[in-house]
């Protein structure tokens, strides 16, 4: 019989070696998919992780896509860090680009930084009233902050579909679902003469290396780790629980609003339905490969964003389906889930003590001597008292 009980004391070496255990047991079980699709994975694995730093274009590519997972990211790291369970990402970014959009449509090609300003400024905003709602939910009616982040995901991505296809679609596009190209004043900066690469992803890297400061070397970093920690302790010591769990949902909110103007206002340059490939989803993967430290999230981010581009790579060299992404981000993350267990669990196996039977043939010749009669003293024998 299996017994689990958590363990004395976790290693804090083994929790940070687990990502590359995870990651080469993702490996290991996607090569065997990879055989069974016919498909070598030495060729299949130098597409996925090799080429996307081949050379400056696709380094350039492989900065769109860690991107808005850098941002969103961190912002939900900060959130698991106080044990608030946000898993509304993805809408918040698609609810921060149809803000974003709705402002860069009416930009003029004359106007001047502060339209850019304006736009990502709705964006952020946006992001944090759509996570402002199931924060109103939870601390009104105590409601699951799980379920109405998830089920927000779903309505902010109806809200994009009727914003492309009604108030902000191109009048002059044949009915497509998308907006107008916006004009260059509402355009982020390029990194680089080619290449889609903006300068959105220093703005995202920056932001990390502050959020970790915050986090690690502030009162109110202190105050979010303990309260993720024991929340009854962090009651104790004076916290306010409302403050960090408005502030931690706001945040992420707010990175998450920022990442989907960043991508209508910067590679993509308009707003359309595709918008984001589910990089919400995958964030919350990026968040704990990286150990819920934003500079490891700078790395895993790059790692994931790697597999979309890889993913992109393989449906044209090796004719593989887009969906082995997603079994890939699925399997990296049931690894990683797994080797945390082990980390703070350990299974031992207990055996089952064997039950004693008392049957009939054993109390039989017990009553049997219970029943005997002693025998009568005799005339000759003493007493109790010791009279003959």
């Amino acid at each position: 019989m299996l017994k689990v009980q958590p363990r004395v004391e976790s290693s804090r070496i083994m929790a940070w070696f687990s990502p590359l255990i995870a990651i080469s047991l993702t490996l290991l079980i996607s090569s065997l998919m990879l055989f069974w699709l016919h498909v070598s994975p030495v060729k299949a694995f130098n597409v996925f992780l090799l080429q996307p730093f081949s050379d400056n274009y696709n380094l350039g590519e492989l900065m769109v896509k860690a991107t808005p997972l850098l941002l969103c990211a961190v912002g939900l790291a900060i959130c698991y860090r106080a044990n608030i369970w946000n898993i509304g990402a993805e809408g918040q970014l698609l609810i921060g680009a149809v803000a974003s959009s709705a402002v860069a449509v009416h930009a003029s090609e004359d106007a001047g930084m502060a339209m850019l300003g304006l736009a990502l400024l709705a964006g952020i905003i946006a992001g944090m009233c759509w996570s402002a709602i199931p924060t109103l939910l939870n601390r009104l009616f105590h409601t699951n902050i799980i379920l109405t982040t998830i089920m927000l995901n779903y309505i902010g991505l109806y809200v994009l579909l009727w914003a492309v296809h009604g108030p902000l679609s191109d009048p002059d596009g044949f009915g497509f679902p998308e907006s107008i190209i916006f004009p260059d004043s509402v355009m982020l900066p390029l990194l680089f003469d080619s290449g889609r690469a903006s300068v959105s992803i220093i703005a995202a890297i920056v932001i990390a290396f502050i959020t970790a400061i915050l986090l690690f070397k502030t009162l109110p970093g202190f105050k979010i780790r303990v309260f993720g920690e024991d929340a009854s302790a962090a009651q104790y010591a004076g916290f306010n629980r409302n403050k960090i769990v408005w502030g931690v949902m706001l945040f992420a909110g707010a990175l998450a609003g920022f990442a989907g103007a960043a991508e209508v206002t910067g590679p993509i340059g308009q707003l359309i339905p595709s918008v984001s490939p589910g990089y919400g989803y995958a964030a919350i993967i990026v968040a704990y490969l990286g150990r819920l430290n934003p500079i490891g999230i700078i790395v895993s981010s790059f790692f994931m964003g790697a597999l979309y581009m890889g993913s992109d790579l393989a449906q044209i060299e090796l004719g593989l389906p887009t969906a082995v992404t997603g079994l890939f981000q699925g399997i990296l993350l049931f690894s990683l889930l797994a080797c945390d267990f082990l980390i703070h669990y350990q299974i031992k196996v207990r055996r089952k003590r064997p039950t004693v039977t008392t049957t009939a043939s054993a109390i039989t010749p017990a009553l049997a001597l219970s029943n005997e009669t002693v025998p009568p003293q005799t005339s000759h024998q003493k007493n109790d008292n010791g009279a003959a």
